[in-house]
């Protein structure tokens, strides 16, 4: 990421809950010594999102990528969401699917944490996640948890927690931020970053705030390009459109715009010192797979665990503005008032 202008406003309230920016070094000095043994096996909790099918596909399918040398999914446990329908319907078909790439298919959490050494959590719906993942954590296996790490800001800031009490690497990541484009961007082909505009389908569910089903992809290619550091965000909603005018401490400005009609689509444009740059297309999950698989390997998460809970921070904050009437919501006041639920939980 290019370095950019000061952004203190997050970053003292972030600091003061239970995740500092500290919080990955400690894991990381512990991971090392404790993960550089043999076992590869990977489990995959919930068999209801395309996810688990390409991750399963990718790993033990006939020609795996080098990188994954090693690696292999061993078991997976199919339970998903058990009342969302677009989720529920994959869960038998998708359960023949992996069988076939000689997964076992187990029946809890506990079986398959016998019979891995890292864990996808791939549940569609983000409502157990904090469930399974505290299952997860407590058994020391490192976790990649698939958006949206939960279907609460509290959520979320508790399974970070449960991280750092537990020293246990997490790692979470929509696909759309290694989109090449969006990576050009965070890597300085543009140099400093002035601002961007972004867009992605949100389509909604009524059991998680509006942006965390479907526009966190993004809100995370935003995220991507401007870094952390948004201060304070005003949403406009429609039934067709959403758009959210985010401020950063610094004063630059990103939107992000997310659609339920025309194509279904990702992209957007960064304006930086050095020129702009248009960001897409979107090619698929192989660019995540691989950061995955890094991070399985070093315990390092690509994502720092305070930009991942200032993304959903803003998501938060976004929904906050809407009922408000589309008033300006700081992300500060919307943070403490989780973190305050987050932390009489641990």
């Amino acid at each position: 990421m290019p370095k950019l202008l000061p952004r203190r406003s997050f970053i003292s309230y972030a600091t003061q809950s239970a995740v500092t920016l500290g919080l990955f070094g400690k894991i990381t000095a512990s991971y090392a010594g404790t993960f550089k043994q043999v076992p590869k096996r990977i489990g995959i909790i919930g068999l209801d999102t395309s996810h688990s099918i390409a991750f399963a596909k990718a790993l033990n399918g006939p020609n795996p990528s080098a990188a994954y040398a090693g690696f292999s999914v061993s078991a997976a446990y199919p339970r998903g969401s058990a009342d969302i329908e677009s989720s529920v319907k994959r869960i038998a078909g998708y359960t023949e699917e992996v069988k076939k790439l000689g997964i076992e298919i187990v029946g809890s959490i506990d079986e398959l944490l016998l019979k891995s050494d890292f864990i996808l959590l791939e549940t569609n719906d983000g409502r157990p996640h904090l469930a399974q993942a505290k299952e997860v954590i407590k058994a020391g296996k490192p976790v990649f948890i698939d958006k949206p790490v939960a279907a609460t800001l509290s959520d979320v800031i508790s399974i970070y927690g449960l991280a750092q009490k537990y020293k246990v690497p997490i790692f979470s990541s929509s696909s759309l931020r290694y989109m090449e484009t969006a990576q050009e961007v965070a890597n300085g082909k543009i140099g400093q970053v002035f601002g961007a505009d972004t867009y992605s389908p949100a389509t909604l569910e009524k059991t998680h705030p509006d942006l965390f089903w479907y526009g966190i992809h993004g809100v995370e290619i935003l995220y991507t390009v401007m870094g952390k550091g948004c201060k304070e965000l005003i949403r406009v909603s429609t039934p067709d459109t959403e758009i959210v005018v985010g401020t950063w401490a610094d004063g630059r400005t990103g939107t992000f715009r997310g659609t339920r009609t025309g194509k279904h689509d990702y992209g957007g444009t960064a304006y930086g010192e050095k020129g702009n740059l248009v960001l897409g297309p979107f090619k698929g999950y192989d660019n995540l797979l691989d950061q995955i698989i890094a991070f399985f390997k070093s315990g390092i998460p690509p994502v720092s665990a305070e930009e991942t809970l200032e993304l959903y921070t803003f998501m938060e904050a976004a929904d906050e503005s809407k009922r408000n009437g589309g008033k300006a919501v700081q992300l500060a006041d919307v943070y403490a008032k989780h973190n305050n639920i987050a932390q009489n939980r641990l």
